[in-house]
């Protein structure tokens, strides 16, 4: 059986656009510690002593719930690491829609490293699925008013880059990968600066022309002072759909416009409707619940 990484696009593949993938020298260092840690000192202690040597096994990934895929190249990649010689056949890739029972991809090889490989596979596959799940469960609900859903920097530690890849997948976009992307102006940066004019002034004067600098305010006293500071982007932090409109209006187009502050796909649409141009989840990535994959014999 040979390897397979893109499969055909089939009946069933979402209308989404097609997120690339991360390059595979990315994901090795976080899979290669993920699998250290799982085999410890000793490597699969059961799987050694219960599976004969050279036994070969057949297998199955399949979709125990609906939702979508996110990270089957980190699932095949921790199979491959385990076993260069596994086949991989892929049914379907990331960003596709899932229903209970799908087959996702079929596996074959050597037992003993398939199993060793399985729980790390499955931890990375079901979370990834799950952070992409969360995320198209949100922009699909905001996606009549051209409103889109971001992420945030409240990440895994070590995880970052795969987490934001599964929002992307889900129909998301990025915000800050790091500090070092964007400016931030929060509050407790106004308050060591002494004022948002100072801190809007000192970030402007230290960074280089291709960096935006956006700034969180709460009232809208503070957003006349950031228009007026010439921010290119504010973040309306958890205000009231009514201020949270007329704050939409003042703005009238002169930054980008993002709403954050506990939003649920329940509560997004309302959010959306306001006008804002981008609504900031942190719980996508540090709290989405996972999604249930299997590895089926």
């Amino acid at each position: 059986m040979s390897i397979i990484t893109t499969p055909e696009p089939s009946a069933s593949f979402d209308d989404q656009r097609r997120v690339p993938p991360l390059p595979a020298i990315m994901l090795e260092p976080v899979l290669r510690s993920a699998l250290l840690e799982d085999l410890g000192r000793a490597g699969d202690l059961t799987s050694d002593a219960i599976v004969p040597d050279g036994a070969r096994s057949a297998m199955r990934l399949v979709a125990r719930q609906a939702g979508v895929l996110a990270g089957l190249d980190l699932a095949c990649m921790a199979f491959r690491m385990m076993d260069p010689g596994v086949g991989i056949e892929p049914r379907l890739r990331d960003g596709q829609r899932l229903e209970p029972g799908q087959e996702i991809a079929r596996i074959e090889g050597l037992a003993r490293p398939m199993l060793g490989a399985e729980r790390t596979a499955l931890n990375f596959l079901c979370h990834l699925s799950g952070v992409a799940s969360a995320t198209a469960s949100i922009a699909d609900a905001i996606r009549p008013y051209g409103t889109r859903v971001t992420c945030t920097r409240k990440t895994v530690p070590g995880l970052r880059a795969i987490q934001k890849y599964a929002v992307r997948v889900g129909g998301g976009s990025n915000h800050r990968f790091g500090l070092d992307d964007a400016v931030l102006i929060k509050d407790n940066h106004v308050a060591v600066a002494g004022g948002i004019g100072v801190a809007v002034a000192r970030a402007r004067a230290a960074v280089g022309h291709m960096v935006r600098i956006e700034l969180e305010v709460d009232t809208l006293d503070q957003l006349v002072e950031g228009l007026e500071a010439g921010v290119d982007a504010v973040l309306l932090d958890n205000m009231p759909l009514e201020t949270l409109a007329a704050a939409v209006r003042m703005v009238d187009g002169r930054a980008i416009t993002e709403a954050s502050g506990r939003i649920t796909p329940d509560s997004a649409p309302d959010v959306a409707r306001t006008g804002v141009d981008l609504i900031a989840v942190g719980w996508l990535t540090h709290s989405a619940p996972v999604l249930d994959i299997g590895l089926d014999s």
